[in-house]
């Protein structure tokens, strides 16, 4: 994410937030792995966690290259940035490099990286082409610039359907461009990543169909949690608007026969050219 402050960050930074973002890591985390393990990370490797968070990611790129490689970690809250620090001196990471930096300011201060990582950040900064430009300029040539960005955040939706979560979903993406963000940002990226000088060479979409009993559940579920209240502060619902969904969806995860459909996200691998 990119700003100059913690209060603009559209999902905030406090503990509940990073609490969050682990359990979402921890849903993620294998093809996430896998992404890198395409896109040749390995021992050795230099590599720049572009809007880095609390770290989660950071530590295992760190925990994959090695002393031997390098960790570049950029972020602009300070917030995050400390949780991240902290978890890498608990695991002695001393090759993670940290910039507290928004993104959005200007050119990091980071060159020949073998690869970039950026994980639902494009969706979040006001100007996506000119975070595509912040990264390419990271990298040396061949290096990789990966991808994991929404692509149809209206997927999520529920099985049989569930209109009060159709409306949240709703809410969320139009409170989401009221910030400046565009969920659906994936759209675009592949364009902005040729005109940047990088070519795609990798696209797949990733998407999750659900029971409640599954462990996946409980990510959409805490952001529903978390954002029900984020859009009674912007004064954008009221209690009761709020109290039908939350009943709604507790109905649905009481139902085994539930199934939940997740927003939609593309992972993108694009190579940068000579």
């Amino acid at each position: 994410m990119a700003g100059t402050g913690e209060r603009d960050y559209v999902l905030g930074t406090h503990r509940e937030e990073i609490e969050r973002l682990g359990l979402q890591h921890r849903v993620w985390r294998p093809h996430m792995l896998e992404c890198w393990r395409r896109a040749g990370i390995t021992v050795g490797s230099k590599v720049l966690d572009v809007g880095a968070g609390p770290g989660y990611a950071t530590v295992d790129l760190a925990e994959i290259v090695g002393p031997t490689g390098e960790v570049h970690a950029a972020e602009r809250s300070g917030n995050f940035l400390q949780h991240a620090r902290e978890a890498c001196a608990t695991r002695g990471l001393s090759h993670v490099h940290f910039h507290e930096q928004d993104l959005m300011a200007g050119p990091l201060d980071v060159q020949g990286m073998d690869a970039a990582w950026c994980r639902w950040v494009a969706s979040f900064v006001s100007d996506p082409a000119k975070l595509v430009a912040t990264v390419a300029q990271a990298l040396r040539p061949g290096g990789a610039a990966l991808f994991h960005e929404y692509l149809d955040y209206r997927t999520w939706r529920l099985a049989p359907p569930c209109p009060p979560l159709e409306a949240f979903v709703s809410e969320v993406m139009a409170s989401w461009r009221a910030s400046g963000g565009e969920p659906d940002v994936a759209l675009s990226l592949p364009t902005l990543l040729e005109g940047a000088g990088l070519a795609v060479t990798h696209l797949a979409p990733k998407v999750f169909v659900i029971p409640p009993g599954d462990f996946i559940w409980q990510w959409p579920s805490a952001f529903v949690e978390t954002n029900l209240q984020r859009l009674l502060d912007l004064g954008r619902v009221d209690e009761a608007w709020v109290a039908t969904v939350r009943t709604a969806l507790r109905a649905a995860a009481a139902d085994p026969r539930t199934l939940m459909i997740t927003p939609m996200v593309l992972e993108i691998v694009a190579e940068k050219r000579n």
